[in-house]
């Protein structure tokens, strides 16, 4: 469980979001939209489809799209037009009650910001969903000291946020995300703030539990290196429009335009002064 396609996604900004939209139909690119309309694209006619089981990873550059898209698949962000489904489903059409109930069972998320609760144990904070999902205290408990441990945690249990270093709040924050035990798991940048030791090393614990759990992990970077070291597939955007989808291999030999390419190449030179 835990495919996701998404059809056609538009996402306008702006007052005129309908005029806009018309406007992104008819092919006027992102900058003519502005001056026209005073209206911002988010994602112009995107659609995609990501596997069950796999680490699928969406880059871009600042203003590509990548987060606004992400915020789509648990409607964080309502499309201005087009289809999420999840496997099969279109979440859409969910009312307010069973949006609850899919954010609560169905998909969780990493933020680039940690978004923990500053007043909450890591214990606390790590068996958060579980415990609004009505699990009692001590089955909540027995599986937040799990995955506390997991994401080696252990000893910090009773520790506040603000007794802890960045990389160690991230390590809550996907601690958090795994409790939830969710079909989908998405993460914004979830990486990008922390120092590059430790970064590789979240990026080592991520491998590691994916292989042992086998989620539907739908990952954000501006990173093509951490894109090609984690992911089974990438999508790359700009402008808010999917310019590539491929493996890691197919991205690095068949780069599909300059912007590409440009990443592709920015790569090449790091490794050469390495």
């Amino acid at each position: 469980m835990g495919k996701i396609e998404i059809r056609n996604v538009y996402k306008i900004f702006g007052h005129q979001e309908q005029v806009a939209l018309e406007m992104a139909r008819n092919g006027l690119d992102k900058d003519e939209i502005l001056k026209q309309s005073g209206c911002s694209v988010g994602l112009n006619n995107v659609s995609l489809t990501i596997g069950a089981g796999k680490i699928f990873v969406i880059m871009g550059l600042s203003g590509s799209g990548k987060s606004t898209l992400v915020r789509h698949l648990n409607r964080l962000i309502e499309p201005s037009s087009g289809e999420v489904l999840f496997d099969g489903d279109n979440i859409l059409g969910l009312s307010p009650k069973a949006l609850r109930s899919f954010r609560t069972h169905r998909v969780s998320m990493v933020f680039q910001s940690f978004a923990l609760m500053p007043h909450r144990t890591v214990m606390q904070n790590v068996v958060y969903g579980q415990r609004v999902r009505g699990t009692e205290k001590q089955g909540a408990k027995r599986l937040g000291q799990h995955w506390i441990e997991a994401v080696n945690l252990s000893g910090y249990e009773n520790k506040y946020p603000h007794e802890l270093s960045g990389g160690m709040r991230q390590r809550v924050g996907l601690a958090r995300a795994l409790a939830a035990d969710t079909d989908v798991i998405l993460m914004d940048e979830a990486f990008s703030a922390l120092d590059p030791l430790i970064r590789a090393e979240m990026q080592d614990q991520l491998l590691q539990l994916q292989k042992e759990l086998s989620k539907t992990i739908v990952f954000i970077t501006h990173d093509l290196e951490e894109a090609l070291r984690i992911g089974s597939e990438i999508a790359i955007l700009k402008d808010g429009q999917l310019v590539q989808v491929g493996a890691p291999a197919d991205i690095l030999n068949n780069p599909a335009n300059d912007y590409v390419a440009r990443f592709v190449q920015r790569r090449q030179i790091g490794v050469q002064a390495e």
